[in-house]
């Protein structure tokens, strides 16, 4: 092969692999899923700030979880409400883990729709008078749509659930 033909060749791979490929950390979208992940757990699980949190769902929203089964927009807020948001003696609280958060861009032909992102989160009781205890841990895989300018979330997956070490 001649010489020529392997660097054109290696320059198509390396530009189509770096379209695809994981955003570094200091991406304006990796920073703008960053806040959307932010505003879905920190403001929604860990405050309860439940409007925040359905301004961020998409209509159409399906979430698969592990041990808790298939839910839809109606259903999650309902479990958010009924359960999350429910016991302030013992409320769950979400931590990500650092340096565990991922996002891939979604193309289509050339223009961003959406974005995957992935993370490692804990789960911790906060009890009043008490330090917070870790109880779980788990993986996660959200897809994000960008829908008039605004990230929605559309589909998210909640997995490999297990107790703290």
């Amino acid at each position: 092969m001649k010489k020529s033909t392997f660097l054109f060749f290696g320059i198509i791979f390396l530009s189509i692999s770096s379209i695809t490929a994981q955003v570094n950390e200091d991406n304006i979208l990796f920073l703008q899923l960053k806040k959307m992940d932010s505003i879905v757990f920190e403001e929604g699980f860990n405050k309860c700030s439940l409007i925040e949190l359905e301004k961020t769902l998409h209509s159409e929203l399906e979430f698969y979880h592990d041990v808790g089964g298939i839910q839809d927009k109606e259903g999650f807020m309902e479990s958010m409400k009924n359960n999350i948001c429910s016991n302030n003696s013992q409320k769950p609280i979400r931590k990500l883990v650092k340096g565990s958060l991922e996002v891939f861009p979604l193309y289509n032909q050339g223009i961003l729709y959406g974005a995957i992102q992935n993370g490692t989160h804990e789960f911790w009781i906060k009890e009043p008078n008490k330090e917070l205890y870790q109880t779980g841990i788990a993986k996660f895989s959200t897809t994000w749509l960008l829908i008039n300018g605004e990230w929605k979330m559309k589909n998210v997956l909640s997995f490999d659930h297990h107790e703290a070490k």
